[in-house]
């Protein structure tokens, strides 16, 4: 009998264990059949739901702009000062260093607290367990995320140290604001880095997490110096602060900085944001799949900021008066390097780039392309032509504002503009060799290979155009236009770096280019370029209308930079009658006199031109057909 109620008891024992296996496996799989894996190093933690996320910086590295959630460079515990990190440990977790990641003392005290008070009023996360909260797991509030995220705290802590993971915890906790990380913060609310936290911006930052949208400071800077005071007072409590440094903390409270960056705030930097992505994709190529990148540009912030202004405030001058909507200008740097790059008047009514992405009709900004030509075919500036009226293949070009003038040289023919001599020029030439010309220094655009193309009719780019004009100022060498210098991510990785030594092509003989920028002296110092002219400084260039004045150029050039300026309207409508001689030659000028600020005169290495009146002009026209003439029968050619 005996025998037989052991063994019931036995049987009944056994099922009891069997079902309480059973239901603490249902239990275990409840909480943890979905559990992610342990990350097995800090690295591994650094990028996990990382936003995607773009850094614009200028020529100086200062921020310009931030697409996306703004995350800081890793801040090493090593170079914060000691304040920063107690600050966190005093209201966060004061037994950091004692617990295994789960602080069990401070759990059962939460618990409690809030069976008191029929609510939420504690959580008893640890740092280590709002580092996997964040990092691995859901955002979900549920006692199964809270049994996994203890299970997996314990589990980081045997992986990394308490170094690693407060470190980690500092650089990825969320600040408000779009700020990620104590370096972000930082930067964001005060203005400077988290190495130079004082003890109450320390203060301040450390009370953000609990609530980083309610308690921004910029939004809500009471309850957030509140909070701070909690801080301090935790401080003192854990013996990080003296009384009378605690006294001397709370005496003064921390504000943000009125100058502390925005993220997202500088629309006005748009087209060169989108501009500067485009590149960066172009140079990192197609696979790569960084979710942050911080873009070092050589943009100059202050010419930027004067470029955009003039163009603005001459749109909203004179731009109605004369039926132009829009303008665009890049400014190039002796070597390449974009300084500044104005794509319109306002990126947020309009995303498009005019300076690289539009096609416009250079008109007689062209012809430089046409005269190089006639140079390297052995013409000369002095070599005389006849202004009178041509057809070539039906088309009939004939001069601005009609008539003809004569024999004149073709430096002077390009000084006033002549549209008739131009066309003589590219056809003697070849159109095929001024297509390859205007290649050869730049531009990339499609060219069409007819009589027209030495007026301009082929569409170019405003960048391409500066550029062109560079291959002049610079003796002949090409020198192709970048914007971007390096490329890294958020933690400092760097992805891709400008070479220091880069390789430029020499294009057109020194002594062309310099007789070309000699040409170009004279339109601006008694030609069609006039009012580009920058005062205390040689500069040398041409202007551009394209027909019904439905495009106006200037293109032009000093020692130090390059410009090109096209205003006009996005549906092609005709101007009012503006020449590249008026409005755009005024934007030119201004933005050079911005872009020379504080610069010293340089000269062109080109020697300036004779200024000579029109009889003078039209005598040398005169004397130099003489010659040529003479030339000829020398040679046993005949007289025209």
């Amino acid at each position: 009998m005996r025998a037989r109620k052991l063994m019931v008891m036995a049987g009944i024992a056994s099922l009891f264990l069997a079902a309480g296996a059973i239901v603490a496996h249902a239990a275990w799989e409840w909480a943890f059949h979905d559990l992610p894996p342990v990350p097995e190093s800090a690295e591994d933690l650094w990028r996990v739901r990382m936003e995607s996320t773009v850094t614009l910086l200028d020529s100086d590295g200062a921020v310009l702009a931030i697409r996306g959630p703004l995350y800081g460079m890793p801040a090493r515990l090593d170079d914060l000062p000691p304040h920063v990190a107690q600050a966190f440990l005093s209201i966060e977790d004061r037994r950091y260093f004692e617990h295994d990641g789960v602080d069990w003392r401070g759990t059962v005290r939460a618990m409690l607290a809030n069976v008191r008070a029929g609510r939420t009023v504690q959580g008893g996360s640890t740092i280590t367990m709002q580092l996997v909260k964040n990092l691995i797991l859901t955002p979900e509030r549920t006692i199964r995320r809270k049994i996994q995220e203890m299970r997996l705290a314990m589990a980081l802590e045997r992986v990394l140290t308490k170094e690693e993971i407060l470190e980690l915890y500092l650089n990825r906790i969320y600040f408000g604001e779009q700020a990620y990380g104590i370096e972000a913060a930082a930067r964001r609310y005060f203005n400077k880095p988290a190495s130079e936290l004082t003890v109450q911006e320390a203060a301040l930052l450390a009370a953000l997490p609990a609530a980083p949208s309610r308690l921004a400071p910029t939004d809500n800077l009471a309850e957030a110096q509140a909070r701070a005071t909690n801080v301090l007072i935790a401080m003192r409590d854990a013996g990080f602060l003296s009384p009378m440094d605690f006294i001397v903390a709370n005496a003064t409270q921390a504000e943000p900085v009125e100058s502390a960056f925005r993220p997202g705030g500088a629309l006005q930097y748009g087209h060169l944001f989108d501009y500067a992505v485009t590149e960066a994709q172009r140079l990192l190529g197609p696979d790569n799949d960084v979710p942050d990148l911080v873009i070092e540009t050589t943009l100059d912030t202050r010419l930027q900021n004067a470029a955009q202004e003039v163009v603005t405030n001459r749109l909203e001058r004179d731009g109605p008066g004369v039926r132009a909507g829009e303008a665009a200008a890049v400014v190039l740097a002796d070597d390449g390097a974009v300084r500044a790059m104005v794509g319109g008047r306002d990126y947020v009514s309009s995303q498009f780039n005019r300076a690289i992405q539009a096609r416009r009709q250079p008109g007689s900004a062209f012809k430089p392309f046409v005269y190089l030509a006639a140079l390297e075919a052995d013409y000369s500036p002095s070599s005389v032509f006849n202004d009178t009226p041509v057809t070539y293949d039906n088309w009939s070009p004939v001069n601005f504002g009609g008539g003809n003038r004569g024999q004149m040289t073709m430096e002077d023919a390009l000084k006033r503009s002549v549209n008739t001599i131009a066309a003589q020029v590219g056809m003697l030439v070849g159109i095929s060799e001024v297509a390859e010309m205007a290649r050869r220094m730049g531009i990339s655009t499609p060219l069409n290979e007819v009589p027209s193309l030495s007026l301009g009719s082929s569409e170019v780019r405003v960048i391409d155009m500066a550029a062109s004009y560079l291959v002049i100022a610079n003796d002949g060498r090409r020198l192709d236009p970048y914007f971007v210098t390096t490329i890294r991510t958020t933690r400092g990785d760097v992805l891709y770096e400008r070479p220091e030594e880069t390789r430029t092509q020499q294009v057109i003989a020194r002594g062309h280019a310099r007789a070309m920028s000699t040409m170009l002296q004279a339109v601006v110092l008694d030609g069609t370029g006039r009012r580009a002219a920058v005062p205390g400084h040689r500069v040398a260039g041409k202007t551009g209308t394209s027909q019904n004045s439905r495009d106006a150029w200037f293109v032009g050039y000093s020692a130090q930079y390059a410009a090109a300026v096209w205003t006009g309207n996005d549906d092609d409508s005709a101007m009012a009658n503006v020449t590249g001689g008026g409005l755009p030659a005024d934007i030119w000028r201004e933005i050079m006199v911005a872009a020379h600020e504080g610069e010293r005169a340089q000269p062109l290495a080109a020697p300036a031109p004779r200024v000579r009146s029109e009889r003078e002009e039209r005598l040398v026209a005169f004397y130099s057909g003489l010659s040529a003439d003479f030339d000829r029968v020398l040679s046993g050619g005949r007289l025209n």
